[in-house]
């Protein structure tokens, strides 16, 4: 029987503001690429996709660390490395840190009242940019990376939607 494909909804059409419309589009993604990894299991989720050597594990480690760059102003030293899970990550750890991260980030983000403000400054930024383009930048990026995840699971069993 082939897989199920699931009905997906996304985040209400009925903000109250800008924020919450863009905040609700954060979370909506970042649920999705976490849907996506979660039950997947070992070596599946490691194993590349795409010539690129692009992976489940890997995308979630690395959505991880733009996150704690862009929001918690923590450094990336390697971009390539942030996709790369080591052998000792796992999908139960990886996922745990991503959803603490994602708490973090809230956290930060719910202090925002006004999105023309500076948002906290990536380290080797000269400028930070705005609030704004940091959660419209974050959604593009969650997105992207939410669409080679749907890619690879479905090449790896066949589950497509969310």
């Amino acid at each position: 029987m082939p897989p199920r494909k699931r009905r997906d909804t996304g985040p209400a059409w009925t903000a109250p503001g800008e924020k919450d419309t863009l905040v609700g589009f954060l979370d909506y993604l970042r649920n999705a690429i976490v849907d996506k990894v979660a039950d997947v299991p070992e070596p599946e989720v490691r194993t590349a996709g795409v010539p690129s050597g692009t992976n489940l594990l890997g995308l979630i480690k690395h959505v991880t660390a733009v996150e704690r760059f862009y929001f918690l102003e923590e450094p990336i030293t390697d971009m390539r490395r942030t996709f790369q899970p080591t052998r000792d990550d796992t999908v139960d750890g990886l996922l745990a840190g991503y959803r603490a991260t994602i708490a973090q980030a809230n956290q930060v983000i719910d202090t925002w009242t006004d999105l023309t403000r500076p948002a906290p400054r990536p380290p080797g930024r000269a400028l930070p940019p705005s609030q704004r383009w940091v959660l419209v930048h974050m959604i593009e990026e969650i997105g992207r990376h939410a669409g080679h995840a749907d890619i690879i699971r479905e090449r790896i069993d066949g589950a497509t939607g969310r």
